[in-house]
């Protein structure tokens, strides 16, 4: 994150956005709309991770819709808030949040991961209006945000750093470098959610490479901890605003989530934690989501993104 200077820090003119602070209600309108652009973007592409962008669509609201001061009119904003996607696999859930904020028309999420594309299978700064970091390589997107916010706290600015992280990636090593740095240093600025589901493309996280427990960790590091139910959007708004409150230590928000939230066959199924739905199973898919128009899988389609 670029330095701000002193003098531009202390102009007038200077505002910092404004979250929206919007309603639960209105935040999970947000998230069950993600969840069908997931999976369109993911169908149409014939490849791409569906199950973990399910399951990330209620934190993706929050933060976007209630928590983060942001302007999609100037997204170089230089007092904006920042987010990374540590765990950039699921960067479908990113993009369609971004889409819906308003950086770019939601019709351009139809071209998820065709050649040629923006919106490439990981997010790529520079790429993307509101993309703050090319991430994928698990370990390096929380060990970017933990720089932001160490820099923002240098310049003296008020923007806060978020990022999503997950069970899986916690068996990095980078993580806890992270972990150990942004205790030392203090950074109360720093919040990172914990996509705490399970399971990760090997099978359950637990059988792969238990990582225990991560919340406890994260606290014998120093930071604040607080657990929640990362399907609850009031849980979720207080612990964010809890998060604000400690000045001088770091936040770790362990979100219990689930993959696969919203769709009956992919919830807990490690399987599509990296493949797409077939036909029938878009379609049954985008019917429980309540998607009007279910069974019209011509992605191009303008009228299907509005």
């Amino acid at each position: 994150m670029a330095r701000i200077p002193s003098d531009l820090m202390s102009t007038s003119t200077l505002s910092r956005p404004e979250p929206l602070r919007q309603s639960t209600a209105e935040l999970a309108l947000h998230a069950n709309r993600m969840r069908r652009d997931v999976i369109r973007m993911v169908h149409g592409a014939a490849c791409g991770h569906p199950a973990g962008p399910l399951g990330m669509a209620e934190m993706m609201s929050a933060l976007y819709f209630h928590e983060m001061a942001i302007d999609p009119q100037q997204p170089e904003h230089p007092l904006r808030d920042r987010f990374v996607l540590s765990n950039g696999h699921c960067c479908a859930a990113l993009y369609s949040t971004l889409a819906r904020r308003g950086y770019f028309p939601a019709t351009d999420l139809a071209q998820f991961r065709k050649f040629g594309s923006h919106f490439q299978g990981h997010p790529h700064l520079g790429a993307l209006p509101g993309i703050e970091m090319s991430t994928g390589s698990l370990g390096t997107g929380v060990s970017v945000a933990g720089g932001m916010a160490l820099a923002a706290k240098l310049d003296g600015s008020p923007a806060r750093i978020y990022a999503v992280t997950s069970d899986g990636e916690s068996q990095e090593g980078q993580p806890w470098e992270n972990a150990t740095a942004a205790a030392h240093y203090g950074l109360g600025n720093l919040t990172l959610l914990l996509d705490w589901n399970g399971i990760q493309i090997d099978g359950r996280t637990k059988d792969v490479m238990n990582p225990g427990d991560i919340g406890a960790k994260y606290a014998a590091f120093g930071w604040q901890v607080i657990e929640v139910d990362g399907h609850d959007l009031a849980s979720l708004l207080d612990a964010l605003a809890q998060a604000r409150t400690d000045e001088d230590r770091p936040c770790l928000i362990a979100c219990r989530t689930k993959i696969g939230k919203g769709v009956s066959y992919m919830e807990d199924v490690p399987d599509f934690h990296g493949m797409a739905p077939n036909d029938e199973q878009a379609i049954l898919a985008l019917r429980e989501l309540g998607d009007p128009n279910p069974e019209t899988l011509d992605h191009s389609q303008a009228s299907l993104w509005g």
